[in-house]
């Protein structure tokens, strides 16, 4: 009954963000901040982790093909097709619901517990669709471009990785990247980055909006709110995976 309890307070939140707006020109500056604040600050560690993700993938692939009659550039093409259906989205959705979660929940559980959302009730503003919507267009337009990014800064750090440490040669690694290519599984990862980014910008917004008490439970709220996403994350993965691959 309890999970009934949120999932209907959860839909009607979801309800309100999406009414009708009353200044389009406020919200389309606040859509360009939270862009900035969410998606491009975010920018740094998508590519230090992407970096990491595409090395680790090309070592323990070119470790575990011995067998010689396997050709070398098939490392490449596992590295490429591993990053681009699997952790370019998934993994980095993961890190943003640490990261861009936590800081929804924690700005908008301060907002309720010092009174500044009832402050923009009683002005007449709409507080959820002001506050909530445009974090919700930033991620959702912003966190597909992360994921190319990824794919792309990882595929480079295991050609890196390659050069370092002479796994195979680059020219085998390229050879690997280039072979067999399917444009459809960029579609693929950002339409799992879409939905990722509308809960990454929806649960965690929940759990501060609804948020009682003082600072001590907006920690709390933020917590919560980034293992609901994480959860939610895996299981939409696992559905879309699915629906759109099998």
């Amino acid at each position: 009954m309890k999970l009934l309890y949120h999932l209907g307070k959860y839909y009607i939140l979801v309800g309100k963000v999406f009414s009708k707006p009353e200044k389009v020109s406020i919200y389309y500056r606040r859509v360009l901040k939270e862009i900035e604040l969410l998606g491009v600050n975010s920018l740094g560690i998508v590519a230090l982790v992407s970096v990491f993700i595409g090395a680790v993938i090309t070592m323990q692939t070119a470790y575990n093909i011995e067998n010689p009659f396997i050709p070398k550039y098939l490392i490449g093409l596992m590295a490429r097709d591993t990053m681009m259906l699997e952790f370019a989205s998934t993994m980095i959705a993961l890190i943003l619901a640490g990261k861009v979660g936590s800081s929804i929940s924690s700005e908008i559980g301060t907002m309720r517990v010092t009174e500044q959302i009832d402050a923009l009730e009683i002005m007449g503003v709409n507080s959820a669709c002001y506050l909530i919507l445009p974090k919700i267009i930033a991620n959702v337009f912003f966190f597909p471009i992360l994921t190319i990014l990824s794919m792309v800064i990882g595929i480079w750090g295991g050609w890196l990785i390659c050069v370092l440490l002479n796994i195979i040669t680059p020219e085998n690694y390229i050879l690997g990247i280039r072979y067999a290519f399917i444009p459809y599984y960029i579609f693929y990862s950002c339409v799992k980055m879409v939905l990722y980014a509308f809960i990454i910008s929806t649960v965690p917004a929940y759990h501060g909006y609804y948020v009682e008490g003082g600072s001590l439970e907006v920690g709390k709220a933020s917590t919560r709110s980034v293992v609901y996403c994480s959860v939610l994350i895996l299981s939409v993965d696992l559905i879309i995976t699915q629906m759109l691959l099998s």
